[in-house]
């Protein structure tokens, strides 16, 4: 477990966030599997609530207007030191902004919902009073952030250039991965799977949740509505699954090997 009470560095991933088009039966859903409590957050684009564990934030859910119909994913944060100009660097790039950036609260911080050139959804966020999550590594909390896309070569270049990673990557004539550095310490990953990312899915960032129980956590998804996509197994990290909650929003639950 570790305490975050600190700023992150430019580009370390600090916030995670769900938009849905069920609040309350979300909240049932995550508070069931990770004993999430729920606290209301800021209103000013709909419905949203923090979760915390222990006291300590650990994630956002928002509920989306009736009439929108989004794809429900998982949402990783990237935190900057100024959204305006990170927003105009992911445009050089070729990158796209969506939405922002804008004041999330005031006083909360400053945020942008952008893209990467192969279409990998993500957000930015420049924090003013919340600096984002409160702990990480602990059951029920962030663990890590992975984007998952056709080759690390097509975008390892953009987040390099945007947020400053340094790249290590995995040597393996048949595994495609980097590890993004930020002052020599691991802070997310780029997956590249080729033929097997999804078509109808994209590249996307995928949420790692950790569980005391990889096995446990993956039944526990389904008692509760939701859906096993790639069932526990061992990885050289730990045990891991891949699941979806009741909307459909994948992430994944791993137990770490100590």
């Amino acid at each position: 477990m570790t305490e975050v009470s600190a700023r992150r560095p430019q580009g370390a991933p600090c916030w995670v966030s769900l938009l849905v088009h069920s609040l309350p039966a979300t909240q049932e859903f995550y508070g069931g599997l990770f004993s999430w409590e729920f606290h209301a957050g800021p209103q000013h684009f709909g419905p949203y609530v923090k979760a915390s564990l222990g006291g300590r934030f650990v994630a956002g859910i928002g509920e989306c207007h009736e009439n929108r119909h989004l794809p429900v994913a998982w949402t990783t944060y990237l935190s900057v030191e100024d959204a305006d100009a990170t927003a105009e660097l992911i445009r050089d790039c070729g990158g796209t902004v969506a939405v922002g950036p804008l004041d999330a609260d005031d006083e909360a911080g400053r945020m942008a919902i952008a893209a990467d050139p192969c279409g990998a959804v993500f957000g930015i966020w420049q924090p003013i009073g919340h600096t984002g999550v409160g702990v990480v590594g602990e059951p029920g909390t962030l663990v890590w952030n992975e984007l998952v896309t056709l080759e690390t070569s097509a975008v390892s270049k953009f987040y390099s250039v945007v947020f400053g990673f340094e790249e290590e990557a995995v040597v393996s004539a048949d595994f495609d991965y980097l590890t993004l550095h930020l002052d020599g310490q691991p802070v997310a990953g780029i997956h590249g799977v080729g033929t097997a990312l999804p078509q109808d899915l994209g590249a996307y960032w995928m949420t790692y949740f950790a569980v005391a129980d990889a096995d446990a956590a993956a039944r526990k998804v389904t008692e509760l509505g939701g859906r096993v996509l790639r069932p526990p197994r061992d990885s050289a990290y730990g045990r891991l699954a891949t699941v979806a909650d009741p909307e459909g929003a994948m992430f994944t639950v791993i137990r770490l090997d100590s």
